[in-house]
């Protein structure tokens, strides 16, 4: 049985533990920041998010989100997947959305430099003073929510509320909630759980596919996670007693009833995703110090995936 206790795993996910604890407190600071800052694209343009692994979820809750709010057509690509073809109609966007926490990842730089002198671009991101400041024609920066820890936790969520924010979505109560997600003793069936499944809908699957990557990140276990609608397509036939599902934001009719017969235990909490984001994280943290793993450098990762570097 793992020791859940405070104190109990100094050393280990000490910086994580200090990034997860600072969201509610960071992300008002970005809301505060987002209200006087007019860096954005304009309500109607044609918009394209990109990122990195994390970053890359972020954009697609942010994508999924201006859609939702009417503001014009917004995609989201993995930098390295970007086809931002401006030669061609179908393609053609008004303003490109860089996300990046060290404002070093390879193919993000490389994008950029692609697109130079045809479009817009906006960088949002955690180092000031890295290569793409000189890149992007607009930086949103966010020094205060930068992290040491390789596992992200405070500069993804932060740069979501930003961008929320500009969206006019009012994120008061994911502040609220947050203050006690993160600091509430984790259940030990969360801690001894054997697999995980994290579902969202709209703008929530960004989170969802984020919560997935934490859970492989920092306790390399087996996670997975799904549009909430897709789940019984085929991916609930894992459910079963000792694993998890977890829902963020709305549910789909009868799925309660359904997991149920699984056996397997369900989370629908109905609090702010947002704030269930960051609880995950501190779930994420206490499963992988129960594992005697520190996701402060955690296996085969680094901060930055910076291709064709010299040793």
């Amino acid at each position: 049985m793992s020791n859940n206790t405070p104190g109990a795993f100094i050393g280990l996910g000490a910086f994580m533990e200090e990034e997860l604890s600072s969201q509610p407190e960071v992300w008002r600071r970005a809301i505060e920041q987002a209200s006087a800052e007019h860096l954005l694209p304009a309500d109607g343009e044609r918009v394209a998010v990109v990122g990195c692994g994390t970053s890359w979820f972020m954009a697609q809750s942010y994508a999924a989100a201006r859609e939702a709010a009417g503001k014009g057509v917004t995609d989201a690509f993995a930098a390295s997947e970007a086809f931002l073809n401006h030669n061609s109609p179908d393609r053609k966007y008004d303003a490109v959305i860089a996300i990046t926490r060290s404002g070093t990842t390879t193919e993000v730089l490389e994008l950029l430099a692609a697109l130079k002198g045809t479009v817009r671009t906006i960088a949002v991101i955690g180092d000031v003073e890295s290569p793409i400041t000189s890149l992007a024609d607009a930086v949103i920066g966010l020094p205060y929510a930068d992290e040491k820890s390789v596992v992200q936790t405070r500069f993804a969520t932060t740069a979501l509320a930003y961008l929320l924010t500009s969206l006019g979505v009012d994120l008061g109560d994911a502040i609220e909630e947050a203050r006690a997600a993160v600091v509430e003793p984790v259940p030990q069936e969360l801690i001894d759980a054997e697999q995980f499944t994290f579902l969202g809908t709209g703008w929530t699957v960004g989170l969802a596919h984020e919560a997935g990557l934490k859970m492989r990140e920092a306790v390399q276990g087996w996670t997975e996670s799904y549009p909430a609608m897709e789940y019984r397509h085929g991916p609930i036939s894992i459910a079963a007693p000792g694993r998890v599902t977890w829902l963020f934001g709305e549910q789909p009719e009868g799925l309660d009833a359904e997991m149920v017969r699984t056996g397997a235990l369900y989370l629908n909490t109905g609090k702010h995703p947002l704030a269930e984001l960051a609880r995950v994280h501190k779930v994420t943290l206490e499963r992988a110090r129960a594992r005697g793993l520190n996701p402060d450098v955690p296996r085969n990762l680094t901060r930055s995936v910076v291709l064709n570097a010299t040793a």
